[in-house]
């Protein structure tokens, strides 16, 4: 059964999960998860009247695809919040992969309408992230200080009752928080003792975690006092697989003492996105580095920050697996298993009691998951768990 450690200060807390389930190597499962609503964006959505990008990514062509573009891909979705009325928020990444061929990469967040019916998703319009009022204490790129891939690499994001965003980024790594239309209202935040190779305030120090390992997941507690980032990595000197999950006081505007860890099933996985189901339960993407037929492990666990046995560790629960979701409707145009095989899968968000919806980040245009050779699209599916999860009802906010 593997476990997720949980520290508090230096006291070692344990955590696991009571659930009526099948043993399997990672833990619990809940059963077999089916397939209920498929959309899909085509990989070459732009958007309109925007500016050109991808000029640092070389001619390509990529999966098909000739470089730089005209105008500002849509690009992957690294995090998703759902506004309960039909649409949903969508955070584009850092852009190209890396801080050196994405500082022609606006940081924006989209609105987006999937309609299972069609199986098509339209962009409803979005905002581009921006420091107007000179809250980054380092240079940025743009003298206008719209903010790019070269700045930060968003990876996860959140809605407060205010209408404020949390994301969080890989670079530092730092919590960022945005005013409803992406003006930046703070410093960003660092969290103490953890720099990536990209963090400006290195000053000939050796990073402590790898690149592209920051904050992959946020979660906002059901009671929104709190923010709890997930790192992507390891950080040196921890066991290999432990990932940090910490815990941010929106009254205090600190990190309190309490710390979780979340233990991959291998060293070599990283997690893509996370939210809470209740005080304790928490939803997390786990993955390999695959995607199509090399695509072994994609997986949504249930893990909850309990500690009921005393060992230290926590329980985690398989609830759903991205590579064998039952489709008795052919939805999508599939057949009877559906698998999601991509390489990056970093969004995932409670539609009810039993339904997540799952979206893929398509690293535009590098990735191919679904057809060899051609660039993927950005995919949002629903699927309904074989049992109910017993969320919170203010999960659902």
């Amino acid at each position: 059964m593997r476990r997720i450690s949980i520290m508090v200060s230096a006291a070692v807390l344990t955590v696991s999960l009571a659930s009526p389930a099948v043993a399997d190597r990672g833990g619990q499962e809940l059963g077999r998860a089916t397939l209920t609503g498929f959309a899909s964006l085509p990989a070459e959505t732009f958007v309109p009247g925007s500016e050109p990008s991808g000029s640092a990514i070389g001619t390509g062509p990529f999966n098909g695809i000739v470089a730089p573009f005209a105008h500002q891909p849509v690009q992957g979705f690294s995090g998703v919040v759902n506004r309960r009325d039909g649409t949903f928020d969508v955070l584009s990444d850092n852009g190209y992969g890396n801080k050196a061929n994405s500082a022609d990469f606006l940081l924006r967040v989209h609105r987006i309408e999937p309609d299972m019916r069609t199986g098509e998703i339209t962009v409803l319009g979005g905002f581009n992230l921006s420091d107007p009022d000179r809250h980054v204490p380092f240079p940025l790129t743009r003298a206008d200080r719209v903010l790019t891939g070269a700045d930060f690499d968003v990876e996860s994001v959140v809605r407060m009752p205010d209408g404020t965003y949390w994301t969080g980024d890989e670079f530092g790594p730092w919590l960022l928080h945005f005013s409803a239309t992406g003006r930046l209202l703070q410093a960003p935040v660092p969290l103490d003792g953890v720099k990536a190779p990209e963090n400006p305030y290195l000053n000939g120090a050796q990073p402590n975690i790898g690149s592209s390992k920051g904050f992959e997941g946020l979660v906002r507690s059901v009671d929104g006092r709190h923010l709890y980032p997930l790192l992507e990595g390891t950080v040196i000197g921890d066991t290999p697989g432990d990932l940090r999950f910490s815990e941010f006081d929106l009254c205090t505007g600190r990190y309190t003492a309490k710390r979780f860890g979340y233990r991959l099933e291998a060293a070599s996985h990283a997690i893509g996105d996370a939210i809470a189901v209740d005080r304790h339960r928490f939803l997390v993407i786990e993955r390999d580095g695959g995607q199509g037929d090399t695509a072994k492990f994609k997986r949504v666990y249930l893990a909850d920050t309990r500690d009921r046995d005393g060992d230290g560790l926590m329980d985690k629960t398989l609830v759903a697996d991205l590579l064998d979701i039952a489709n008795p409707k052919g939805l999508g145009g599939f057949g009877e298993t559906f698998r999601f095989p991509f390489q990056t899968i970093e969004d995932v968000n409670l539609v009810d009691d039993r339904t997540l919806a799952v979206l893929n980040d398509n690293n535009f245009p590098f990735s191919s998951g679904r057809t060899s050779g051609k660039a993927d699209n950005n995919e949002f599916i629903t699927i309904r768990l074989a049992s109910a999860l017993h969320a919170d009802k203010r999960a659902f906010r």
